[in-house]
């Protein structure tokens, strides 16, 4: 794992170092706010070790600007305060998970690795493809951030053309899978569907992204070269 460690107080990062370091994690260190967001901005982390009292801006803040610009790494907030007020905060401020000081380092890794389980489950079931995100637990769909409302038939469609993404999916395919083996739908309700779903997902947005194939069928995003 590559854990982000933001804390001000060297004893404390150099003791969360040495441990995570043990347990063969990638390190690195930000002294402050600032030096936080900066670095999460270069590299990809796992996890983000977040205390909250820190120089320049406060975990908290950190948590809302690193949540403000669609950054989902999990975050595990380190504080000395442990009153239920500062831990909604703390989760309000778009926190994972919290833990109060002084922790068991046993606590720290295992809370680590369920926040870290968590995301991969979360990855799993989301499509992703350009700007376009598609959350298959809860059947939404977003474009550049904001949610599009799909129908169930519309979602079903988009979501078999981003697991295809990058190729050509055949008409037939999509009557199968869509609407089912042995339903009697024209070709015709297909491309009513394509065009509704096109007004949604590419209407305003560039690049766009649902392809017309005469005679194939439809893609979604560039095709992968062969």
């Amino acid at each position: 794992m590559h854990i982000l460690i933001v804390e001000d107080e060297q004893e404390m990062a150099g003791l969360l170092t040495r441990g995570l370091e043990e347990e063969s994690c990638q390190v690195s260190v930000a002294r402050d706010g600032r030096a936080a967001l900066e670095l999460s901005a270069l590299e990809a982390f796992d996890v983000i070790l977040l205390d909250v009292m820190l120089p320049r801006m406060d975990g908290l803040e950190v948590a809302k600007r690193l949540r403000g610009r669609d950054e989902e790494t999990p975050v595990l907030m380190l504080t000395a305060r442990d009153a239920l007020g500062d831990i909604v905060k703390g989760l309000d401020a778009g926190a994972d998970d919290y833990l109060t000081k002084p922790f068991s380092f046993v606590e720290l890794l295992a809370r680590m690795r369920a926040l870290v389980r968590r995301q991969q489950f979360r990855r799993k079931n989301v499509l992703e493809v350009s700007d376009l995100v598609l959350d298959l637990t809860s059947h939404r769909s977003f474009r550049a951030g904001e949610e599009i409302y799909l129908s169930v038939t519309e979602f079903r469609l988009v979501e078999l053309l981003a697991r295809n993404a990058g190729r050509i999916v055949a008409r037939h395919e999509i009557l199968a899978n869509v609407w089912g083996p042995g339903r009697e739908v024209s070709e015709n309700t297909l491309d009513a569907f394509v065009r509704l779903l096109r007004k949604k997902v590419d209407h305003g947005a560039e690049p766009r992204l649902i392809r017309t194939h005469r005679g194939f069928g439809y893609s979604l995003g560039p095709l992968t070269r062969v």
